[in-house]
């Protein structure tokens, strides 16, 4: 069976273990480097990314992040997102950079400008939850756009990471959730 790391530093991370065990994965919350071993595919939930950036540096968790990124599928969600960007503004942060995204925080607004949206994707129709969203304002070339608000792409794939700007651990659709445990799949092997 696929496992699934969820960083249980802070935010949703619950929602997550629910979504990859609704769609037939083992779910396993991630606190420390050791855990990281275990999993198959890692996912970075959304929370407060300047809380995140704290607790990933008091674990001593940012090259164990990046090792298991070299070689392991992450996807990040909202402040995750953030953190696999290569280029992070508004204002600036040091991040994982395994996506040659570049990403400008907050984006969409304050908490109250907090929004569901329905969204163009290569799955039909999503709902997407926004929370003080991070916009994707580039993609590099080898990056694929994979669902959109309005012009704005909100999920993205590079090679064997994805990220998406939305928290699609809180929509009743699980297509993403899915998708993610196709993209493990193919590069643990197809079991």
């Amino acid at each position: 069976m696929i496992r699934i790391g969820v960083l249980a530093l802070q935010g949703d991370f619950e929602a997550h273990c629910r979504a990859i065990e609704s769609a037939g994965a083992q779910a396993n919350e991630v606190r420390r480097a050791a855990e990281l071993g275990e999993a198959d595919g890692l996912i970075i939930p959304g929370g407060e990314s300047t809380t995140m950036l704290k607790l990933i540096d008091i674990e001593g968790l940012w090259e164990p992040l990046r090792r298991f990124g070299a070689s392991r599928p992450i996807f990040g969600t909202c402040a995750g997102a953030i953190l696999l960007a290569r280029e992070v503004t508004g204002p600036n942060q040091p991040s994982l950079a395994l996506m040659d995204i570049s990403v400008e925080r907050n984006a969409y607004g304050r908490q109250v400008h907090s929004r569901v949206a329905t969204v163009a994707s290569e799955f039909g129709p999503l709902e997407a939850v926004f929370i003080r969203a991070p916009v994707i304002r580039r993609a590099g070339p080898g990056v694929k756009v994979l669902a959109r608000y309005g012009e704005d792409p909100v999920l993205v794939e590079e090679g064997k990471h994805l990220a998406a700007t939305f928290h699609p651990e809180l929509s009743r659709n699980g297509a993403v959730h899915e998708f993610f445990l196709n993209l493990v799949r193919k590069c643990a092997g197809g079991h």
